[in-house]
């Protein structure tokens, strides 16, 4: 801003060797001046100590002592110069000369040159202020945008707010600062009623860069009897240049007692509403003590005095445009938190579905899962071996993470009754075997009976009893085996491999005919007799085909989410987690190079789960140690990674779920 002439104060030094003296100068340019004569010497000593001097009327020779470097420190200065020989300097190449005349200028001519130069000096002071105050404006608006980006790209709220705070200190120089921000809590109301939802003020986080004040985070009500809740309430900033002074007409008080517990010193204040871009209230930033150096610490009582000043008008516009910014990029952090929120509901309401299918699994994709991410989270910390170069950041992580809760999501496309399917006979088949075999029992009783019946009339009750005995035991023989073989098929329905001779058994069994009346019944039918004759487990090959699909239903369905670009390879990853490193797993037979490195973690974290879980009606859990023998033993057939069974053992990961 220019400053009126009358109250403008000119430096002028005075010829050394001049007929104008001081009265006459003084004479010649009234009260707008004021006026200092240095003595014989060294003028550019002088000249170059004392700021202030910003006209400078010099004879020749005086004029000539200053060097050419030395002319960055004059800006706005100007040289009236008095001599009649040439001048032999390179200083007039930098148009600091504002007028020549002679060594003894008449009275009027000396007048103009003064104006002149008081005019231009005028009109260049305000044109540098300008061009200063533009600089700073665009160092401002650069040092926003730079915070701006910072904050946007953080969506982690603890570390946002962090960032917030430190930055806004860090544009006004500020000692210290707290974080304020909005909540609503839950009002129980009557019973009736239920309850509502009030604005409360939440102390979040605080920072001091002289002294280590520990804080504890509470909650206050909005109102204008503090600070930082007028600020809350009203909107309005509020700058204190000692908030041990506030205005007689303040509503708000400041609590001492917070210096006192801390052993701090509370000077200038400057709290500012961080508004969204509805124009809401969300937070407030509460910054303490502007420092003249943000280098200073305070470490002293004098020093709080001694550096510590007001906020400027500068600081206020500059910390509510942060607060602004601050305040969009929190709601967006919010809102990409109750996104990710959202979304992980989605995932785990996805897997509850699944085990509602199969209960059986209940536990099973929360396991896998912990056990995963605990590898990708070892694998880190690797520091020798083929896996040292790898490292997983914290989205690869949570990559990790979805694609195990969802690695057996295909299962709704697998028909229920194979899903859960325990044993090798559905629990209909056997129903239909057992019913079968009470019928057979049934016939056999009827058909002994009529034989005894008949005797009986045919030959009287004495001469039958011994024929009768003999009848009876020849029932019993026959009811007897017909309850060995339903035996036999119930120890052939575990899903275990058959004892020898089995299959023979089965065989045997399945050619055997029951006649009645004409009628034919099987004692096994030719299904039944396949499904008794798995070899091993519960399924049948296409059953086993059919369950085995689950990979290729889980990579469709997980293929038309929408995926964001730090989780798009959670389909690929899940859709391999059956892979083996040799080629022998499914879908595709693939090797160890097509394999990602988190889809043979997870193989491993998917066998080492199915072998210990508790869950699983159709086997015992396995202790640890057997599982990890078993896991072994897949390593050395070349069937699992190699280093990271290791570490799987070595980091004791598969302790995390046991």
């Amino acid at each position: 801003m220019s400053e009126n002439p009358v109250e403008t104060i000119r430096f002028i030094h005075c010829l050394s060797r001049s007929s104008l003296n001081l009265a006459t100068l003084k004479g010649m340019c009234g009260t707008g001046f004021e006026f200092i004569e240095l003595p014989e010497g060294n003028v550019v000593t002088t000249v170059l100590d004392n700021e202030k001097l910003n006209i400078l009327l010099l004879d020749k020779n005086q004029f000539n002592q200053f060097p050419t470097d030395t002319t960055s420190y004059f800006r706005v200065r100007f040289f009236l110069v008095a001599g009649d020989q040439e001048i032999s300097t390179d200083l007039l190449d930098y148009e600091l000369i504002q007028h020549w005349f002679r060594e003894n200028p008449a009275e009027k001519e000396l007048s103009f040159a003064l104006l002149r130069a008081h005019i231009d000096y005028r009109q260049r002071r305000e044109l540098s202020n300008l061009q200063k105050q533009i600089y700073i404006a665009q160092k401002n608006l650069a040092e926003l945008n730079r915070i701006g980006a910072s904050l946007n790209s953080e969506h982690d709220l603890d570390i946002l707010l962090s960032l917030i705070l430190e930055k806004c200190m860090e544009i006004t120089s500020s000692d210290a600062g707290s974080l304020y921000l909005v909540i609503n809590e839950e009002k129980s109301l009557s019973s009736l009623s239920g309850s509502s939802r009030e604005r409360k003020l939440h102390f979040k986080i605080s920072k001091n860069q002289s002294r280590d004040v520990a804080f504890t985070e509470f909650t206050m009500d909005i109102s204008n009897k503090s600070i930082s809740g007028s600020v809350a309430l009203t909107g309005e900033i509020i700058n204190i240049e000692d908030v041990h002074f506030l205005p007689k007409d303040a509503t708000y008080s400041w609590n001492k007692n917070i210096d006192e517990a801390s052993g701090y010193h509370t000077k200038s204040m400057l709290t500012v509403p961080m508004k969204n871009s509805k124009d809401e209230i969300i937070g407030v930033v509460q910054l303490i003590n502007k420092k003249v150096n943000p280098r200073i610490k305070l470490m002293e009582e004098a020093d709080f005095d001694k550096y510590v000043r007001i906020y400027t008008q500068n600081d206020e516009s500059l910390a509510v445009s942060l607060a602004g910014q601050a305040a969009v990029a929190l709601d967006n952090a919010r809102l990409y938190q109750d996104i990710t929120h959202l979304f992980e509901g989605f995932i785990r309401a996805s897997v509850t579905a699944i085990e509602s299918r199969d209960p059986t699994t209940s536990g099973h994709s929360e396991r896998v899962a912990t056990l995963s991410v605990g590898m990708a989270q070892a694998i880190n910390k690797v520091d020798k071996g083929p896996y040292a170069t790898i490292t997983f950041s914290e989205q690869q992580v949570r990559e990790i993470k979805y694609a195990a809760l969802l690695h057996d999501f295909g299962k709704i496309g697998v028909r229920e009754n194979v899903l859960v399917k325990a044993k090798k006979l559905y629990p209909f088949e056997l129903d239909t075997i057992n019913c079968r075999y009470e019928i057979i029992k049934k016939y056999v009783e009827n058909e002994y009976m009529k034989k005894k019946n008949d005797f009986l009339l045919a030959y009287g009750n004495k001469v039958a009893q011994e024929h009768m005995e003999n009848l009876d035991q020849e029932m019993a023989r026959r009811l007897s085996e017909i309850d060995a073989f339903f035996t036999f098929i119930l120890k052939a329905n575990e899903p275990t491999v058959l004892e020898e001779g089995g299959f023979e058994k089965i065989q045997q069994i399945g050619q055997m005919v029951f006649n009645h009346k004409g009628s034919r019944i099987e004692l096994l039918t030719p299904q039944e007799i396949q499904r008794l004759s798995i070899k091993r487990g519960s399924l049948s090959e296409d059953e086993r085909v059919e369950i085995e699909s689950h990979v290729t239903h889980t990579f469709k369905f997980l293929s038309k989410i929408p995926w964001t670009e730090d989780l798009k390879s959670v389909p690929a990853i899940a859709y391999m987690h059956h892979e083996k490193v040799d080629g022998s797993g499914y879908p595709r037979q693939v090797r160890t190079t097509d394999i990602p490195v988190q889809s043979r973690i997870m193989t491993i974290a998917d066998i080492f789960d199915a072998l210990t879980a508790s869950d699983r009606p159709y086997k015992k859990a396995m202790p640890a140690e057997k599982a990890l023998d078993i896991l072994a033993i897949e390593v050395k057939q070349g069937k699992l990674d190699n280093d990271l069974f290791d570490l799987f053992v070595e980091a004791r990961i598969f302790a995390t779920v046991l």
